[in-house]
């Protein structure tokens, strides 16, 4: 991929998946079709919920959280008033569950976030929180499965533990084509230059801890594979 590729901001490389909004790589779309055939047979309607997010559609998420507009969790998965936090403390509950903008693994069209539309009750909204997908969640039985069938098809979970400290939580949900995310390298320079272009909220606290935020929650998951 190129570099405007990882960063989000070139979507030429994707294909739409379906009739739905989705885009991927050609492959990944390949390989997630023939994964949802065999999950049908199973019972599971394995279906995306977010597939590839520009950078535009990163920093809307980034900037809503900033000014207080996006709902921001703790650990624990309790709100967050992120006015009352100081930049700093700020930027890491962001990046506890959303990427910087440009260092997103949805940028590149090998990754999903996935679910069973079919198991969610009548009335009730996708929230993406690791309940969901544990003993007792809507999607527990979908998520025993993928455990047990993705490395099949060339999946993994990138985000199937912290990243050490208080780096990215799991995200039970997050579901990554390997042959083509594994060894993606995103350029720092390249990186920043692009911020510092962007206007993206919290840009001087942005930069002033970008090498850390990179070593903290990006590096560890983009070169992170689990493939047996």
């Amino acid at each position: 991929m190129t570099q405007d590729q990882l960063l989000g901001l070139d979507e030429s490389h994707l294909i739409l998946v379906g009739r739905g909004p989705h885009r991927l790589t050609a492959a990944t779309a390949a390989a997630f079709n023939d994964m949802q055939v065999a999950a049908a047979h199973q019972g599971h309607n394995l279906q995306a919920a977010s597939s590839w997010r520009g950078f535009e559609r990163q920093l809307a998420i980034w900037n809503g959280k900033w000014r207080g507009e996006r709902p921001l969790l703790d650990a624990h998965n309790q709100p967050l008033d992120a006015l009352q936090l100081t930049e700093t403390e700020r930027l890491h509950a962001i990046l506890r569950w959303s990427a910087l903008p440009g260092t997103s693994r949805h940028h590149w069209g090998t990754d999903l976030d996935i679910y069973d539309p079919d198991c969610l009750p009548t009335g009730t909204r996708l929230a993406l929180e690791p309940w969901e997908y544990e003993e007792g969640g809507w999607f527990r039985d979908l998520s025993a499965w993928l455990g047990d069938h993705m490395n099949d098809f060339g999946f993994f979970l990138p985000f199937a533990k912290p990243l050490g400290g208080s780096g990215v939580a799991v995200e039970p949900w997050h579901i990554s084509f390997a042959l083509e995310s594994a060894d993606q390298q995103l350029d720092p320079e390249a990186l920043a230059l692009c911020l510092q272009q962007a206007d993206i909220e919290g840009k001087a606290c942005v930069l002033a801890h970008l090498d850390e935020i990179l070593a903290r929650y990006v590096t560890a998951s983009h070169t992170e594979r689990r493939i047996r």
